[in-house]
């Protein structure tokens, strides 16, 4: 089996990323990755790894999904603000993200602080969400120890029968968004004989500082 792993391996041979290419804004650059992701990864081009730390300094790493970006707000994302993330985002804002696609053979890495967005932008995109993702909010104490899946079961019934008849749930208190505000943002970029393309923007003094890193 190791020696099968170690054996794996393939040769990345896609357009180099030159410092003309990247130019001078980082958020324009992932804006153009994220619509090539899309219109070329078949599964969750909007996929990304969370990266966070606990209160004994454990790094914690969990895939959710972006739900929105701008220039002004950042990395946005939901979750339960009572789950292991919620917690270790309470102690500790600073976090990274990841993003991986295959199809591009490209990477960005993203570090920074997060803070919560508003209530009124929490209720505007809970409401936007299918009933069922709006119920599985309530019916989930996310990261939390449960006999079993019945658990669930049984508090889903419960719900739905509360909420029989009502088109738009409230949302949960305890669940929202966040928006990550970034400092550093690298964008990595497969290259042949593993001679990748590695440049970072660096934000430093009010302006972005473009840095190209050895693979």
């Amino acid at each position: 089996m190791n020696r099968d792993l170690a054996a794996m391996r393939r040769n990345y041979a896609k357009e180099p990323l030159t410092e003309q290419k990247a130019g001078d804004c980082p958020f324009a650059l992932f804006t153009q990755w994220l619509s090539d992701a899309m219109q070329s990864e078949t599964l969750d081009p909007n996929a990304m790894t969370l990266a966070t730390v606990d209160t004994s300094g454990q790094p914690k790493a969990r895939t959710l999904l972006l739900k929105g970006f701008s220039k002004e707000k950042g990395w946005v994302f939901y979750t339960n603000y009572e789950s292991d993330k919620g917690s270790e985002l309470a102690h500790n804002p600073k976090c990274s993200l990841l993003f991986w696609w295959e199809n591009l053979e490209r990477q960005v890495r993203i570090e920074g602080q997060v803070q919560k967005l508003s209530e009124q932008e929490s209720d505007a995109y809970y409401s936007s969400r299918p009933r069922d993702s709006q119920l599985g909010a309530w019916v989930s104490e996310q990261s939390q120890i449960i006999e079993n899946r019945e658990v669930m079961e049984e508090r889903q019934a419960i719900l739905e029968e509360q909420y029989q008849g009502i088109d738009a749930l409230p949302r949960p208190p305890h669940w929202g968004g966040y928006q990550l505000r970034p400092t550093s943002i690298e964008f990595w970029q497969g290259q042949p004989s593993r001679l990748h393309d590695r440049i970072r923007f660096r934000y430093e003094d009010g302006e972005w500082i473009m840095e190209r890193l050895a693979p």
